[in-house]
């Protein structure tokens, strides 16, 4: 007869798998509740791709389940231009450090980690979720199990979506990530494909309305609007698949942890907080949480058990005020290029030059951003 489950972590997203490799190494009995990427029609024309840090990278790699050089492009340069000549320039080479980020392949990612998983024999895999002393929750922002552990879910939605694509360049990307504030919306451009790649992801977030407007143009069309939005650095653009569109929010929830009519549990990543995309730090605070959670659960006194609410008010301490820190920096960027007219434009991209000047206290963010 098999021994129960010390762990149930219903999600088979990144951050669901990657916490149950890390628990798998505790010679912990882990139960996971996740679709194989291969089998689902989503993964196969996902155009997702994120920024990920050097913890992250460190924490992947850690779970052998860090990708190639061609899957996982290293960004030496990033800049940021604001709507009247306002810019901030970040650099590897300011910071000493190998990049600034690496741009991973979202599909790929999740293979691998699919692949190991599946290969682990301290992990099994679940059609639906069973008892265990902790149970996780990694289900995303849709999470149906949250009300389960009576989980309030507080989301404020923004008045804009996100559009998600990948794009072919006339010139090579030269690992340099770029990001533009207009009065049209925000662009964000990602490297990929590796060092002398000429191919990158981007995500455009923009109103309701020029959403939809985006969403209906011919791909001739939506390349030709994003060749405009990014000044044509990259030169003549190419659509390369389907476009991705969902909505924008701040989300959060009351409480990250505890024991429900004796059953104890935890949330992480998009489960327990959503922030949006201009940071491009989401799946870097997922896998914040879930390294946190198993770094708590591998250290915690031989006596006590994963499901110790004295471990779990420590989990929540430690991520919450991580996440609350975030949020509010991504609010506020978004609010502040929202607001309209000369004197918000002028504030806004004065203070991007000033920061782009500030020395040391552009050294502390940057190195904040890379996870160091």
């Amino acid at each position: 007869m098999a021994r129960p489950f010390d762990v149930c972590i219903r999600g088979g997203g990144i951050t669901g798998r990657t916490l149950a490799l890390l628990l798998a190494q505790e010679r912990l009995r882990v139960g996971l509740v996740a679709q194989d990427p291969a089998q689902s029609t989503v993964a196969k024309a996902d155009v997702r791709a994120y920024a990920l840090n050097v913890k992250s990278r460190q924490l992947l790699e850690s779970v052998r389940c860090w990708p190639d050089e061609t899957a996982a492009t290293p960004v030496l340069k990033m800049r940021v231009q604001g709507d009247d000549g306002g810019e901030v320039v970040f650099s590897a080479s300011d910071t000493g450090a190998q990049a600034l980020a690496w741009i991973v392949d979202v599909p790929l990612l999740e293979a691998q980690l699919a692949q190991a998983t599946r290969f682990q024999p301290q992990i099994e895999l679940l059609e639906a979720a069973q008892p265990a002393a902790l149970t996780v929750v990694c289900e995303g922002k849709t999470s149906r199990s949250r009300s389960e552990f009576g989980v309030e879910f507080e989301v404020t939605p923004y008045s804009q979506r996100a559009i998600a694509a990948r794009l072919l360049c006339e010139k090579p990307h030269e690992q340099t990530a770029r990001q533009w504030f207009s009065k049209n919306g925000i662009l964000g451009v990602l490297p990929l494909n590796g060092s002398q790649g000429n191919s990158i992801a981007i995500v455009v977030s923009v109103e309701d309305a020029r959403a939809q407007a985006l969403m209906e143009m011919s791909e001739a069309e939506f390349a030709q609007v994003v060749q405009a939005e990014s000044h044509e650095t990259l030169g003549k653009l190419t659509l390369t698949g389907e476009r991705a569109l969902w909505p924008l929010q701040l989300a959060r929830t009351d409480r990250w942890a505890g024991v429900t009519n004796g059953a104890a549990w935890a949330l992480a990543g998009d489960a327990a907080h959503t922030v949006h995309p201009l940071s491009g730090q989401g799946l870097n605070l997922g896998l914040g949480d879930v390294a946190e959670l198993a770094t708590l659960i591998s250290q915690r006194d031989y006596w006590r058990s994963v499901a110790d609410e004295k471990l779990l008010r420590r989990y929540e301490r430690a991520r919450k005020a991580e996440a609350a820190m975030l949020a509010s920096a991504t609010d506020g960027l978004q609010r502040l290029f929202t607001q309209s007219g000369s004197g918000w434009q002028t504030l806004r991209n004065m203070g991007m030059r000033g920061f782009d000047r500030s020395g040391p206290l552009k050294h502390w963010v940057t190195r904040q951003a890379m996870g160091v």
